[in-house]
């Protein structure tokens, strides 16, 4: 619990600037990089660093984006809060690290069904990061094809990861083969 000073300046755990990391994927057009800063302007968070790779893309084809700034931890929790709701595809807050993967198949008519929209889907509902994406045997919108996701998600949300990716397949017609679990590798 915080104290109020006479000045009323309260002096606690959760008012005390400290550093903290942001990871946030972006689109490569201009702007992107300008609307992701915002959030944590607007938020009271001071920028130290940003670390763009513009060469670097994620399994999506968006650009990686590191992003290190100064500020109270709630200051961090609405900063984190403005990313998201604004659209930015944040892969890491601090200490909100995805501590778990775990890997599926899609199989159907993957590209007719707008993959990146997916893939989007996925990201969204599960709280969970693609960090690696395979599509195999792309023919045309009608095809059969299929992928191979790897995706990172906070510790213990495995299965609710699994309930999402199952949700958003089914919605598009698509089938998951999901990993075996509890078998020796």
């Amino acid at each position: 619990m915080s104290e109020t000073d006479p000045d009323g300046v309260t002096d606690g755990e959760d008012d005390e600037r400290q550093a903290h990391t942001v990871r946030l994927e972006l689109v490569d057009e201009p702007g992107e990089l300008l609307s992701a800063l915002h959030p944590i302007a607007e938020n009271g968070g001071n920028l130290l660093s940003v670390f763009h790779e513009r060469g670097s893309l994620t399994p999506r084809g968006h650009i990686p984006v590191e992003v290190d700034l100064e500020c109270t931890p709630r200051q961090f929790e609405s900063i984190v809060g403005a990313l998201r709701e604004s659209g930015v595809n944040v892969i890491q807050a601090g200490a909100e690290a995805y501590g778990e993967q775990v890997s599926v198949l899609l199989t159907g008519a993957l590209v007719g069904t707008d993959l990146s929209d997916t893939l989007s889907r996925i990201e969204s509902c599960a709280s969970a990061s693609v960090v690696d994406f395979s599509l195999m045997d792309e023919r045309g919108a009608d095809d059969v094809s299929s992928a191979r996701l790897r995706l990172a998600t906070t510790e213990g949300s495995v299965d609710a990861t699994l309930d999402c990716v199952r949700d958003v397949a089914a919605g598009k017609d698509l089938q998951v083969v999901e990993p075996l679990v509890g078998a020796d590798a």
